[in-house]
């Protein structure tokens, strides 16, 4: 009984031993451009949030802004993936209802202004696939300028009269989205 159970054991041990190492996982590299959330309310603690945005974080690396967000190019809003917005209760976007759910978030870079599109696409790479069509709603928001430069794109929401506002910043450039309830 004991012989068997140690053959039985060193078995075991051996078949591990080489199944591990012919199954072991490779994992790629980390991203150059990380995914990155942005939420409101923004402490991790609370669970009640009104809006979240899952979104791709690209480097300015030396590159000049005009060049990655060109003018009458709708954007993806941000890297790899279309950002990713989910509003956890009906939200005012201008003048548009907007229902609860999932949607992708889109630019459309102006010159002195930038129209910010909601669509009910989702899991989209990139703008390559964008439709008008899908577009659930649609706002002009000015472009500002900030003081400081950033190099990683960025979002952060803020809390408004009656709503929030998502901020999204880049190199100089700002915009300011308006959400009320």
């Amino acid at each position: 009984m004991k012989t068997s159970t140690f053959i039985a054991s060193v078995a075991f041990g051996i078949t591990m031993l080489l199944s591990s190492n012919a199954n072991a996982q490779k994992f790629p590299d980390l991203d150059k451009s990380p995914m990155d959330m942005a939420s409101y309310p923004n402490d991790y603690k609370d669970p009640a949030k009104l809006v979240r945005i899952i979104y791709g974080r690209p480097q300015l690396k030396g590159r000049d802004l005009s060049t990655l967000i060109p003018e009458g190019k709708v954007w993806r809003t941000g890297a790899n993936e279309a950002a990713e917005i989910t509003f956890y209760k009906d939200m005012k976007f201008g003048d548009k209802k907007i229902k609860a759910g999932a949607y992708s978030l889109f630019l459309l870079p102006e010159k002195n202004a930038c129209t910010v599109i909601i669509s009910k696409d989702l899991n989209v790479w990139g703008s390559y696939t964008y439709k008008e069509a899908n577009d659930v709603a649609r706002l002009s928001v000015p472009v500002t300028e900030g003081t400081d430069s950033l190099e990683a794109f960025s979002m952060v929401f803020t809390k408004a009269d009656k709503g929030v506002i998502l901020n999204l910043g880049w190199d100089k450039t700002r915009v300011a989205v308006p959400f009320t309830e």
